[in-house]
């Protein structure tokens, strides 16, 4: 196992804690995908992903169709998608990614936690390169088909790690090549059950149990913004917190 999955394993405990922030994020990601996309799940490979995406996390289907119906409403105009980038107490770096209609009050909202908690939000890339931008994809087993087979099937469409877990294969790819692994993934009739995009820390530092409830107070701050779509820290995650 890589890096990759050192790292989910650390994070699958706290990830899906919050049904309802579950629901909220892939609601909007659906309603971006079919503004960008159109409303047919069958000529937009994003929208059908995430369908498939909402149905493994259980979302009630009335909240998938008002997600599409809220990016075909006239008034709608669009979530625009913000990135922003600063450091945490104890010299954290803490990657923010949003999807806002008020790009005003996002980023003051965000600013005001770094500043509350100790920290200060940094200029616009000047954090990026400490983290590796990742698609990931959870694709059902196939009979009969080893992991090295599959890794080796899918290397050159930009595919750098496979494992399983829990009966159903992982692979994550560069954040680039995710419509080429998908399209391959579906020509090749593996089922899809759900994808995602996440940053992966270059490098995790240490931090004390103190620091930690520190820092931690800060990221579940930025979490419970309703404008905030996912949150990527390079603190090295709490071992007893994860070995379960």
């Amino acid at each position: 196992m890589g890096r990759a999955f050192e790292y989910r394993k650390a994070r699958k405990m706290k990830r899906w804690g919050n049904m309802a922030r579950v629901f909220t994020k892939l609601g909007k990601e659906i309603t971006m995908a079919v503004k960008s996309g159109g409303p047919d799940s069958e000529t937009n490979p994003r929208l059908r992903v995430l369908m498939q995406t909402a149905k493994k996390e259980n979302m009630p289907k009335e909240n998938v169709e008002r997600a599409i119906k809220k990016a075909t409403s006239k008034d709608f105009t669009d979530y625009k998608e913000m990135n922003y980038e600063g450091y945490g107490p104890f010299g954290i770096a803490v990657f923010v990614e949003t999807a806002t209609d008020n790009t005003t009050r996002t980023v003051a909202n965000v600013r005001s936690y770094f500043n509350k908690h100790g920290g200060s939000l940094g200029t616009s890339g000047s954090l990026e390169f400490l983290f590796d931008h990742k698609c990931v994809f959870h694709i059902v087993k196939k009979e009969g088909l080893p992991l090295e087979d599959l890794e080796l099937e899918l290397i050159d469409y930009g595919v750098d790690e496979v494992g399983e877990e829990e009966g159903e294969i992982i692979l994550y790819g560069d954040f680039a090549q995710n419509s080429t692994i998908q399209k391959y993934l579906e020509d090749n009739g593996y089922e899809i059950t759900s994808s995602e995009f996440v940053r992966i820390p270059n490098d995790v530092k240490d931090v004390t149990p103190e620091q930690r409830e520190t820092i931690e107070k800060l990221i579940e701050k930025i979490e419970e913004d309703d404008d905030v779509q996912n949150v990527f820290h390079n603190m090295k995650e709490d071992d007893s917190a994860s070995a379960g």
